[in-house]
Protein backbone atom coordinates (compact mmCIF):
# COMPACT_ATOMS: atom_id res chain seq x y z
CA UNK A 1 0.00 0.00 0.00
CA UNK A 2 1.13 3.59 -0.73
CA UNK A 3 1.22 5.92 2.21
CA UNK A 4 -2.28 7.76 1.35
CA UNK A 5 -3.46 4.66 1.40
CA UNK A 6 -2.19 3.57 5.05
CA UNK A 7 -3.04 7.52 5.97
CA UNK A 8 -6.57 6.61 4.63
CA UNK A 9 -7.34 3.43 6.26
CA UNK A 10 -9.60 3.23 9.43
CA UNK A 11 -6.30 1.38 11.30
CA UNK A 12 -2.90 0.78 11.19
CA UNK A 13 -2.12 -1.87 9.05
CA UNK A 14 0.72 -4.14 8.86
CA UNK A 15 2.76 -5.69 5.70
CA UNK A 16 3.55 -9.33 5.81
CA UNK A 17 5.76 -10.98 2.85
CA UNK A 18 4.19 -14.68 1.85
CA UNK A 19 6.24 -15.99 -0.72
CA UNK A 20 8.18 -14.91 -4.13
CA UNK A 21 6.89 -14.70 -7.17
CA UNK A 22 7.68 -13.88 -10.56
CA UNK A 23 5.53 -11.74 -13.43
CA UNK A 24 6.51 -13.45 -17.11
CA UNK A 25 6.07 -11.91 -20.86
CA UNK A 26 3.49 -14.25 -22.45
CA UNK A 27 2.93 -15.07 -26.05
CA UNK A 28 0.90 -16.57 -29.15
CA UNK A 29 2.76 -16.29 -32.40
CA UNK A 30 2.01 -18.81 -35.64
CA UNK A 31 5.26 -20.67 -36.09
CA UNK A 32 7.16 -19.60 -33.66
CA UNK A 33 8.17 -22.07 -31.36
CA UNK A 34 11.89 -20.92 -30.55
CA UNK A 35 12.04 -19.23 -26.68
CA UNK A 36 11.67 -15.58 -27.12
CA UNK A 37 14.21 -12.52 -25.60
CA UNK A 38 13.07 -9.44 -24.27
CA UNK A 39 14.41 -6.59 -23.09
CA UNK A 40 12.57 -3.58 -20.68
CA UNK A 41 12.80 -0.99 -23.25
CA UNK A 42 11.42 -3.17 -25.76
CA UNK A 43 8.43 -4.40 -23.76
CA UNK A 44 7.69 -0.92 -22.69
CA UNK A 45 7.74 0.26 -26.23
CA UNK A 46 5.38 -2.77 -27.14
CA UNK A 47 2.81 -1.40 -24.24
CA UNK A 48 3.03 1.68 -25.30
CA UNK A 49 2.14 1.29 -28.18
CA UNK A 50 5.31 2.17 -30.57
CA UNK A 51 6.50 -1.31 -31.63
CA UNK A 52 3.32 -2.46 -33.79
CA UNK A 53 4.89 -5.99 -35.38
CA UNK A 54 6.65 -8.73 -34.22
CA UNK A 55 9.74 -8.59 -36.97
CA UNK A 56 10.13 -5.39 -35.86
CA UNK A 57 13.99 -4.81 -36.02
CA UNK A 58 14.14 -3.70 -31.70
CA UNK A 59 12.57 -7.55 -31.59
CA UNK A 60 14.40 -9.14 -34.34
CA UNK A 61 17.73 -7.99 -32.97
CA UNK A 62 17.23 -9.68 -29.60
CA UNK A 63 16.14 -13.05 -31.13
CA UNK A 64 18.94 -13.75 -33.92
CA UNK A 65 17.70 -17.13 -36.06
CA UNK A 66 13.94 -16.69 -35.56
CA UNK A 67 11.64 -15.92 -38.44
CA UNK A 68 9.26 -13.52 -37.01
CA UNK A 69 6.29 -12.41 -39.00
CA UNK A 70 5.41 -9.48 -40.35
CA UNK A 71 2.06 -9.79 -38.33
CA UNK A 72 0.20 -7.13 -35.92
CA UNK A 73 0.93 -7.43 -31.96
CA UNK A 74 -1.64 -7.55 -30.39
CA UNK A 75 -1.10 -6.01 -26.46
CA UNK A 76 -3.08 -7.52 -24.03
CA UNK A 77 -3.35 -6.60 -20.20
CA UNK A 78 -5.28 -6.65 -16.85
CA UNK A 79 -8.51 -4.89 -17.35
CA UNK A 80 -8.89 -4.80 -13.41
CA UNK A 81 -6.84 -3.53 -10.83
CA UNK A 82 -3.96 -6.16 -9.90
CA UNK A 83 -0.81 -6.60 -7.95
CA UNK A 84 0.36 -8.45 -11.31
CA UNK A 85 -0.14 -5.17 -12.84
CA UNK A 86 1.78 -3.34 -10.45
CA UNK A 87 4.98 -5.27 -10.56
CA UNK A 88 5.04 -5.51 -14.28
CA UNK A 89 4.40 -1.21 -14.77
CA UNK A 90 7.05 -0.90 -11.94
CA UNK A 91 9.43 -3.04 -13.48
CA UNK A 92 8.56 -1.07 -16.63
CA UNK A 93 8.61 2.46 -15.22
CA UNK A 94 12.28 1.93 -13.73
CA UNK A 95 13.83 0.57 -17.40
CA UNK A 96 11.50 3.30 -19.79
CA UNK A 97 11.59 7.08 -18.58
CA UNK A 98 8.85 7.62 -20.88
CA UNK A 99 7.02 4.44 -20.26
CA UNK A 100 7.25 6.11 -16.19
CA UNK A 101 5.91 9.79 -17.63
CA UNK A 102 3.09 7.90 -19.63
CA UNK A 103 1.51 4.99 -17.46
CA UNK A 104 3.29 5.43 -14.49
CA UNK A 105 2.86 2.66 -11.37
CA UNK A 106 -0.28 1.54 -10.04
CA UNK A 107 -2.16 -1.55 -9.60
CA UNK A 108 -4.60 -0.04 -12.70
CA UNK A 109 -3.10 2.45 -15.36
CA UNK A 110 -4.99 4.18 -18.29
CA UNK A 111 -2.81 1.52 -21.47
CA UNK A 112 -1.99 3.27 -24.48
CA UNK A 113 -2.72 0.26 -26.17
CA UNK A 114 -4.39 -2.98 -26.14
CA UNK A 115 -7.17 -5.36 -24.68
CA UNK A 116 -7.87 -6.13 -20.83
CA UNK A 117 -8.41 -9.48 -19.70
CA UNK A 118 -10.16 -9.97 -16.39
CA UNK A 119 -7.53 -11.45 -13.34
CA UNK A 120 -4.58 -13.64 -14.53
CA UNK A 121 -6.91 -15.96 -16.27
CA UNK A 122 -8.62 -13.71 -18.02
CA UNK A 123 -4.85 -12.36 -19.70
CA UNK A 124 -3.87 -16.28 -20.30
CA UNK A 125 -7.45 -16.99 -22.03
CA UNK A 126 -6.90 -14.08 -24.34
CA UNK A 127 -3.47 -14.95 -25.35
CA UNK A 128 -4.07 -18.23 -25.72
CA UNK A 129 -7.12 -17.36 -27.97
CA UNK A 130 -5.23 -14.56 -29.64
CA UNK A 131 -2.66 -15.81 -32.78
CA UNK A 132 0.32 -13.11 -32.21
CA UNK A 133 -0.79 -11.81 -29.12
CA UNK A 134 1.23 -10.70 -25.91
CA UNK A 135 0.40 -10.80 -22.21
CA UNK A 136 1.98 -10.65 -18.63
CA UNK A 137 0.78 -13.20 -16.24
CA UNK A 138 1.98 -14.87 -12.64
CA UNK A 139 4.66 -17.15 -14.04
CA UNK A 140 2.15 -20.03 -12.12
CA UNK A 141 -0.30 -19.49 -14.63
CA UNK A 142 2.07 -19.49 -18.02
CA UNK A 143 3.18 -22.82 -16.36
CA UNK A 144 -0.33 -24.55 -15.85
CA UNK A 145 -1.83 -23.04 -19.30
CA UNK A 146 1.75 -24.33 -20.89
CA UNK A 147 1.91 -20.87 -22.54
CA UNK A 148 5.37 -19.85 -24.29
CA UNK A 149 6.92 -16.88 -21.84
CA UNK A 150 10.07 -15.05 -23.13
CA UNK A 151 13.47 -14.33 -20.95
CA UNK A 152 14.12 -10.72 -20.47
CA UNK A 153 17.25 -9.21 -19.22
CA UNK A 154 18.99 -8.02 -16.23
CA UNK A 155 20.54 -5.21 -15.18
CA UNK A 156 23.66 -7.78 -15.72
CA UNK A 157 22.80 -7.68 -19.47
CA UNK A 158 21.23 -11.69 -18.75
CA UNK A 159 18.92 -12.86 -20.65
CA UNK A 160 17.10 -14.66 -17.47
CA UNK A 161 13.96 -16.83 -18.05
CA UNK A 162 11.85 -16.51 -14.35
CA UNK A 163 11.91 -20.24 -12.07
CA UNK A 164 12.28 -20.30 -8.63
CA UNK A 165 15.78 -19.71 -8.79
CA UNK A 166 16.14 -16.93 -10.83
CA UNK A 167 13.37 -15.15 -8.49
CA UNK A 168 15.39 -16.81 -5.24
CA UNK A 169 18.31 -14.64 -6.57
CA UNK A 170 15.94 -11.65 -6.75
CA UNK A 171 15.23 -11.41 -3.56
CA UNK A 172 18.66 -11.98 -2.11
CA UNK A 173 20.18 -7.87 -1.98
CA UNK A 174 16.25 -6.77 -1.04
CA UNK A 175 16.65 -9.45 2.20
CA UNK A 176 19.73 -7.78 2.97
CA UNK A 177 18.26 -4.20 3.09
CA UNK A 178 14.54 -4.87 4.09
CA UNK A 179 12.47 -2.08 5.79
CA UNK A 180 10.75 -2.35 8.62
CA UNK A 181 7.54 -1.81 7.18
CA UNK A 182 8.42 -4.83 4.66
CA UNK A 183 7.57 -2.75 1.87
CA UNK A 184 10.14 -2.70 -0.40
CA UNK A 185 10.16 -3.42 -4.61
CA UNK A 186 12.84 -5.77 -5.98
CA UNK A 187 12.53 -5.27 -9.75
CA UNK A 188 15.13 -4.92 -11.99
CA UNK A 189 17.60 -5.79 -8.62
CA UNK A 190 20.93 -6.25 -9.68
CA UNK A 191 22.90 -9.59 -9.22
CA UNK A 192 23.51 -12.66 -11.24
CA UNK A 193 21.31 -14.65 -12.40
CA UNK A 194 18.34 -12.45 -11.04
CA UNK A 195 14.67 -12.59 -12.58
CA UNK A 196 14.33 -9.06 -13.19
CA UNK A 197 10.73 -8.76 -12.87
CA UNK A 198 10.38 -10.02 -9.57
CA UNK A 199 8.10 -9.62 -6.21
CA UNK A 200 7.14 -10.10 -2.95
CA UNK A 201 3.32 -11.16 -2.18
CA UNK A 202 1.97 -10.02 0.80
CA UNK A 203 -0.59 -10.23 3.40
CA UNK A 204 -2.41 -7.52 5.24
CA UNK A 205 -3.10 -7.02 8.91
CA UNK A 206 -5.14 -4.65 11.06
CA UNK A 207 -2.32 -4.07 14.14
CA UNK A 208 -5.51 -3.41 16.04
CA UNK A 209 -7.95 -6.35 14.68
CA UNK A 210 -11.91 -5.44 15.96
CA UNK A 211 -11.85 -9.08 15.77
CA UNK A 212 -9.65 -10.56 18.18
CA UNK A 213 -10.64 -14.01 17.39
CA UNK A 214 -10.09 -14.17 13.27
CA UNK A 215 -7.32 -11.82 14.20
CA UNK A 216 -5.36 -14.33 16.09
CA UNK A 217 -6.32 -17.20 13.65
CA UNK A 218 -5.25 -14.89 11.00
CA UNK A 219 -1.78 -14.30 13.25
CA UNK A 220 -1.89 -18.52 13.82
CA UNK A 221 -1.88 -18.98 9.54
CA UNK A 222 0.78 -16.62 9.09
CA UNK A 223 3.31 -18.01 11.66
CA UNK A 224 2.41 -21.47 9.93
CA UNK A 225 2.89 -19.98 6.07
CA UNK A 226 6.03 -18.94 7.50
CA UNK A 227 7.46 -22.17 8.87
CA UNK A 228 5.71 -25.58 7.66
CA UNK A 229 4.40 -23.55 5.11
CA UNK A 230 7.17 -22.43 3.07
CA UNK A 231 8.03 -25.82 1.54
CA UNK A 232 4.98 -25.96 -0.56
CA UNK A 233 5.98 -22.54 -2.43
CA UNK A 234 8.15 -24.15 -5.01
CA UNK A 235 5.39 -26.72 -6.14
CA UNK A 236 3.22 -23.82 -6.66
CA UNK A 237 5.71 -21.88 -8.86
CA UNK A 238 6.48 -19.46 -6.21
CA UNK A 239 9.79 -19.10 -4.12
CA UNK A 240 10.44 -19.34 -0.57
CA UNK A 241 10.74 -16.63 1.81
CA UNK A 242 14.54 -15.91 2.41
CA UNK A 243 15.35 -17.42 6.26
CA UNK A 244 16.13 -13.50 7.76
CA UNK A 245 12.79 -12.29 6.36
CA UNK A 246 10.76 -14.85 8.32
CA UNK A 247 12.87 -14.28 10.95
CA UNK A 248 11.77 -10.44 10.59
CA UNK A 249 8.56 -11.51 9.87
CA UNK A 250 7.72 -13.56 13.35
CA UNK A 251 9.09 -10.73 15.57
CA UNK A 252 6.81 -7.91 13.64
CA UNK A 253 3.50 -10.77 14.21
CA UNK A 254 3.86 -9.82 17.68
CA UNK A 255 2.67 -6.60 16.69
CA UNK A 256 -0.68 -7.60 16.24
CA UNK A 257 -2.99 -7.17 19.08
CA UNK A 258 -4.98 -10.24 19.27
CA UNK A 259 -5.01 -11.22 23.27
Amino acid sequence: MTDAQLDSAPGAILHFPTVLGAVVPVYNIAGVKEELKFTGPVLADIYLGKIKKWNDPAIAQLNPGVTLPATDITVVHRSDGSGTTYIFVDYLSKVSPQFKMQVGVNTSVKWPAGVGGKGNEGVSGLVTQTPGSIGYVELIYALQNKIAFGSVQNIGNEFVKASVDSVTKAAAAAAASMPADFRVSITNPPGLGVYPISSFTWMLMYQDPKDTVAGKAMVDFMRWALTDGQKYASDLGYAPLPPSVVMLEQAALEKVKVS
